[in-house]
């Protein structure tokens, strides 16, 4: 496999294997760009998230082409929902082509304009846009921490396939790799790996690195290689499909499984797990993770290749990796493994050539104690990563909701379908990273804060205490003042007193 091929078959696995985290409704291909339709209640900041999670943004409407696939998509739907441009920040401006909101591209022109009516230009306006098929598709801003009914996500592609060539008596179905399908009228061009499906034979092809259709079977890495049973490969290395005994692979299309017809040559060779046509002639095989040795399919030791990262455990047709005492296995990779404390705190991992640099599990942070350094669990729920109920465990968190509402996306609350209740105000960050944590402090950075916090508290009330010196300075003095009036008051009045009264 050259390096395209291979960077191609990555690709393809990455897309085909992310989960949305919201049900795909529909699509539409045109151009170099597909969109993919979302039925899900979420704000724009959640909304553009889950796009970007899934290597796309939010749908920019810049021309009148953009503006005509919202009505394919939306015309039959009721509710907002979002698009791609918002107001980063201060007041809208009139006399900017887009009033001073960009799209989420960074982009801040457009071929095509479609406000509502008499838009809000107070500084209070609403921060995002948000489109409705009931006001003809027109931009109306809209608060971002909003719950619409749904948003738009754009794919932009290079180098397309253009449709599978077929007869008018066939016709073709495309599953694109942003998971949703097409029918050959509405598309001209397609992104490499949508796969083809051509009626009524049922053969597959998929658009491959050249932007060539591939027929199937291809690699068995993408989609079992096109196969509805299952894919593996012959002596020669070369993609085949099989299905389950008693049926067959349909010779018509390569892919389909049918049942076994008594002459089948499978059915003489008794195979005890694969029969495949090879070479213009059947013969059997064995399942990923054995071996064919005088016609019985042995169990294979995956576990000589050393595929884990610490230690493996043979399986029947495969194996399972663990990890040594201090470490699990990697959520992202089952081969390989990571720290983990699993308790309050744990020594931190350090270089033996440098004690300064020191690891900690994801969700602790560490603390320098003399020589030495510790691992201490993050308490994530002071950070507010939930919407309502927050339980820390150690090195994470876990979020619930209360009566009534349903968990979605692991830290927000939706009504539950069987609940009347009022649907909660969503947040308007999309989920946090839950292995996310605030810098380390070390012991020293800790110091150094109580120190400048001691300093600020004693001039303070070094500041007080002169304040009140002086004060009371004032106040003894205006004290004798009254005292010598107030004397001499009572002296003016004496018996025998020689002085003249005093008219103030």
């Amino acid at each position: 496999m050259n390096v395209a091929a291979g960077l191609f078959v990555s690709m393809l696995v990455f897309l085909l294997g992310k989960d949305a985290g919201a049900a795909r409704n529909s699509g539409y291909c045109i151009g170099n760009s597909c969109f993919t339709l979302f039925q899900d209640l979420r704000t724009f900041s959640s909304a553009q998230w889950l796009c970007r999670n899934q290597d796309s943004n939010l749908m920019t409407v810049r021309t009148s082409v953009s503006s005509d696939v919202l009505s394919v998509l939306l015309g039959n739907l009721t509710g907002s929902f979002w698009i791609g441009l918002h107001r980063p920040r201060g007041c809208p401006d009139p006399s900017e082509e887009l009033r001073g909101f960009q799209w989420v591209t960074k982009d801040t022109k457009s071929d095509f304009i479609n406000w509502q009516p008499d838009p809000d230009d107070s500084c209070s306006a609403a921060g995002c846009v948000s489109v409705n098929g009931g006001e003809n598709f027109k931009w109306t801003q809209t608060p971002c921490n909003l719950l619409a009914e749904g948003f738009i996500c754009e794919n932009v592609f290079t180098d397309p396939c253009a449709n599978l060539p077929h007869t008018a008596q066939q016709s073709v179905l495309y599953l694109t790799p942003y998971g949703f399908e097409v029918e050959d009228i509405q598309s001209s061009t397609l992104p490499r790996g949508s796969i083809a499906t051509l009626f009524p034979s049922k053969t597959k092809y998929i658009c491959g690195p050249s932007t060539k259709w591939l027929r199937a079977p291809w690699g068995c890495e993408i989609k079992e290689g096109g196969c509805e049973y299952k894919c593996t490969v012959d002596h020669s290395s070369t993609p085949v499909c099989y299905c389950p005994l008693g049926e067959t692979v349909n010779p018509a299309n390569g892919v389909s499984c049918q049942a076994q017809d008594p002459d089948d040559p499978c059915a003489a060779l008794r195979c005890q797990q694969i029969c495949y046509e090879a070479g213009g002639r059947h013969q059997c095989g064995c399942e990923s993770g054995y071996k064919l040795v005088d016609g019985a399919c042995e169990d294979t030791d995956e576990c000589t290749l050393a595929p884990c990262e610490h230690d493996c455990t043979n399986t029947p047709g495969s194996y399972v990796c663990s990890c040594f005492e201090g470490y699990r296995v990697d959520e992202m990779d089952p081969h390989k493994c990571k720290r983990h404390c699993g308790k309050q705190e744990c020594p931190a991992e350090c270089d033996p050539n440098d004690n300064f640099q020191c690891f900690c599990p994801d969700g602790y942070v560490s603390e320098e104690r003399g020589v030495s350094t510790f691992c201490i669990d993050i308490d994530e729920c002071e950070y507010f990563y939930c919407e309502h109920e927050c339980r820390n465990t150690y090195g994470g968190y876990m979020c619930s909701c209360p009566p009534g509402f349903e968990l979605v996306n692991e830290y927000k609350c939706r009504v539950s379908d069987r609940s009347t209740l009022s649907i909660p105000t969503s947040p308007t960050d999309p989920h946090p990273d839950p292995t996310g944590r605030p810098p380390a402090v070390t012991v020293g950075g800790l110091v150094g804060i109580i120190v400048s916090t001691v300093f600020v508290v004693v001039l303070a009330v070094f500041a007080a205490h002169v304040l009140l010196l002086r004060r009371g300075k004032k106040e003894g003095s205006a004290g004798g003042e009254i005292k010598e009036t107030e004397d001499d008051a009572r002296g003016s009045q004496l018996p025998g007193d020689s002085r003249t009264d005093k008219v103030v």
